[in-house]
């Protein structure tokens, strides 16, 4: 696990995040800074157990769609809006389980950085909560105040990079109306080649956590800008996520959204 401590932050976020339940074991793992997104881990592809024929590349834990370096321009922007799931544990599972949704850049053909900001769901025997956060990665998440979020809202996650060491991530609440926002520095570099629209299974103290069942996520209205101009996530790679050989997403893109379906 990384002990890096690279953010600097020059706005204090509001307080008072709201959520649907306790889960006080989970909170204390985040508050202690656990939280902590990969950059993308390919597998070698098992083509017999994929059940997206159009699928292009698997990791073990990414899903979703990616850029990996846009010809005309570095990307400066990635935004998208999703409908807030409700997890559930898989079949016969039980226990504790998360997933992750977020827009990002870099993390693929550039490793060493990632700004992103997103939300993750968690289901512990039964119970659902949401946590709102932003990152620039190789630091740790860090959660957001000032928000609630609960199943079915619609959320617009996005992110902009000003320079390749400083940017801002914005969650919107489009059901509530709330916004909250964090400007960011780091030590570590954009390299500004890669855009992203992702469910992760993420990391917890050095080891991914129990992939929740999302059903499906769509990030509708999906878009990334370069220094050339606006593009939707229609060429970007697709990318589904494999574990123990097998197959546990299924990613596809359509004009200007990604959608992600736990199979």
């Amino acid at each position: 696990m990384f002990a890096l401590t690279l953010l600097s932050y020059a706005l204090l976020a509001t307080s008072a995040l709201a959520r649907p339940s306790g889960l006080s074991d989970r909170l204390a793992r985040r508050a202690a800074g656990s939280h902590l997104t990969r950059p993308l881990q390919r597998v070698a592809s098992p083509e017999a157990l994929a059940s997206n024929t159009s699928h292009v590349e698997y990791s073990s834990n990414w899903a979703g769609a990616v850029y990996d370096t846009y010809p005309s321009g570095s990307f400066k922007s990635v935004t998208g809006t999703f409908t807030v799931p409700t997890p559930k544990a898989p079949s016969g599972g039980s226990g504790t389980y998360s997933s992750s949704a977020w827009v990002g850049i870099d993390g693929d053909t550039c490793g060493t950085a990632i700004l992103q900001t997103g939300v993750d769901f968690t289901v512990s025997n039964g119970r659902t909560s949401y946590d709102a956060w932003y990152e620039w990665y190789p630091d740790y998440a860090y959660d957001f105040s000032g928000i609630s979020i609960s199943a079915g809202n619609q959320i617009r996650v996005t992110v902009t990079a000003s320079s390749t060491t400083s940017g801002t991530a914005v969650i919107e609440n489009l059901s509530t109306g709330q916004t909250v926002s964090k400007s960011l520095t780091s030590s570590s570099a954009l390299c500004e080649e890669n855009a992203e629209w992702i469910v992760e299974d993420y990391e917890e103290n050095g080891s991914l956590v129990p992939l929740a069942n999302f059903g499906t996520v769509t990030f509708s209205s999906a878009s990334a800008t370069t220094g050339s101009g606006s593009i939707g996530p229609s060429g970007a790679t697709l990318i589904d996520i494999e574990q123990n050989g097998k197959v546990l997403t299924s990613a596809s893109t359509s004009g200007s959204s990604v959608t992600v379906s736990y199979v």
